[in-house]
């Protein structure tokens, strides 16, 4: 930190000078201490966390950048500092017997809690346990050591526009408080003056609010409501840059504070192929990700969804050879083992995200939860995953860009895309929309070409809309 200090020190004395060289010399050389630090620890948490030490460098390098450089330098200082934990490659959690009897007594506990409540019985005593055992999970994973000789991909701006080929990838950056849009395609970067960052969060917090709404029946004179949301974040969020997305795929790469806003809810990218990700490095990562050989499909259902998991019998049938886990089988130790290398993996359980502490986000299995801590055991994640159920594609925010959850565990492991919801959904109206994405996969489609074909078949009323609009692709599987 004292290191750190002292090139923030000096930036800030070189931007008194005027000198702009010196400001980001200073930036890139205090960000090189960090990365150095940062590669010494192993738990993706504490490297997470660990960013924000560099948020003032950071922000110190896209303000010259945007006063006195182009486009495509705003562009690589952006993604200097963004998503770095998916930009290194994870260190694996050591086979600890007592981590591994930890993560199994939590998943014991937590179970026991869950039926409690349930049942209507207190449950303080369990809650206790189940944060002790937390307490220790977490202690253990946060002594696991990095290699701090693997420095990870540097990003390249030339490499980003010759992968996307006809698409476009729009990188959103704010800078003093207000949102630039780094439109890039075609060869080139162009930047498009966005809104204030606060009346955005604002925006996507009333949206999410009425999507959570019309999850239910009955909420249909939300829906004016909600698509008004829609074309006030597209004013704030894409500005001049919708006229010239073109016809092609769009790729768009928020900041962690945006990672909550239902994109396929903008009218201008309603009807395209379209994905998310957290970095324009991750989707090139992604990108250049090879299938596992072998192709298996894994389908597993978990308990106490109302429908019953109804869609995974059909999906089973439209595969054939899958594995499918139900009941009994759909215990965490199986699920992990049959996930482990596959080609494609439909997960249709509960899910549950954790504000305060995001590596314990969590998919109920038979057994107990699923969680984060479990999914980085993999030695290899699904190449794709589709979750069905509700706010498996909710983040925590942290450090200076950082993002913790479901989703940002699986794409270092080797997934190349994943389908999951930002908010929670009909479980009737969801059946639908994955027998139609899994059609739309069976055919050679993408996730993000199959998702967009498949809202187009749902009804046409509030509940499936809402529905379509709440789910999104990560990646570019």
């Amino acid at each position: 930190p004292a290191r750190v200090t002292g090139w923030a020190a000096q930036a800030l004395r070189a931007r008194a000078a005027g000198s702009r060289r010196g400001v980001l010399e200073a930036c890139r050389r205090g960000l090189d201490v960090l990365d150095d630090h940062r590669m010494t620890l192993g738990a993706s948490e504490l490297r997470a966390r660990t960013t924000a030490q560099g948020a003032e460098l950071a922000a110190l390098a896209q303000e010259v950048s945007l006063a006195q450089g182009g486009p495509r330098r705003l562009l690589e200082w952006s993604e200097r500092w963004r998503a770095t934990v998916l930009s290194t490659p994870p260190a694996r959690p050591p086979a600890d017997p007592a981590l591994l009897s930890g993560l199994t007594a939590y998943r014991e506990i937590a179970a026991r809690a869950e039926e409690a409540r349930m049942e209507g019985r207190p449950v303080p005593a369990l809650e206790r346990e189940q944060r002790r055992l937390e307490r220790e999970i977490r202690s253990r994973t946060h002594h696991i050591r990095g290699a701090a000789s693997d420095e990870g991909d540097r990003f390249d701006t030339v490499r980003l526009l010759a992968r996307l080929g006809d698409a476009r990838l729009v990188e959103l950056a704010v800078v003093d408080g207000r949102v630039h849009i780094l439109l890039c395609g075609q060869g080139r970067v162009r930047r498009f003056a966005g809104g204030a960052l606060t009346e955005a969060l604002a925006e996507a917090e009333y949206v999410q609010a009425g999507l959570r709404r019309l999850a239910h029946p009955g909420a249909e004179a939300r829906l004016p409501m909600v698509e008004a949301g829609g074309r006030r974040l597209q004013e704030l969020l894409l500005g001049g840059a919708a006229e010239h997305l073109g016809g092609a795929p769009v790729v768009i790469v928020p900041p962690g504070a945006l990672h909550r806003v239902p994109w396929a809810l903008l009218p201008a990218l309603r009807e395209r192929v379209l994905s998310v990700s957290p970095s324009a490095s991750s989707w090139l990562r992604a990108r250049e990700t090879e299938p596992p050989p072998g192709g298996r499909h894994v389908l597993v259902r978990g308990p106490g969804l109302a429908t019953g998991g109804a869609e995974v019998p059909e999906v089973a049938d439209r595969y054939g050879t899958a594995t499918v886990l139900e009941g009994a089988g759909a215990q965490v130790p199986r699920v992990l083992e049959h996930l482990d290398g596959a080609a494609l993996a439909h997960l249709a359980a509960h899910g549950t995200f954790r504000a305060d502490s995001p590596l314990f986000s969590s998919l109920r299995m038979a057994d107990g939860p699923l969680i984060v801590h479990d999914f980085e055991r993999l030695a290899r994640s699904p190449y794709r995953i589709i979750l069905s159920s509700c706010d498996t594609a909710r983040l925590a925010s942290v450090g200076a860009d950082e993002l913790l959850g479901l989703v940002t565990a699986l794409l270092p492991l080797g997934t190349a895309g994943v389908v999951a919801s930002s908010a929670p959904v009909n479980d009737a109206a969801v059946v639908p929309l994955m027998l139609a994405l899994h059609k739309g996969l069976d055919t050679g489609l993408s996730l993000a070409e199959a998702l967009r074909d498949a809202r187009t078949t749902l009804p046409n009323d509030p509940l499936h809309q809402a529905t379509g609009w709440a789910f999104a692709a990560f990646g570019a599987a």
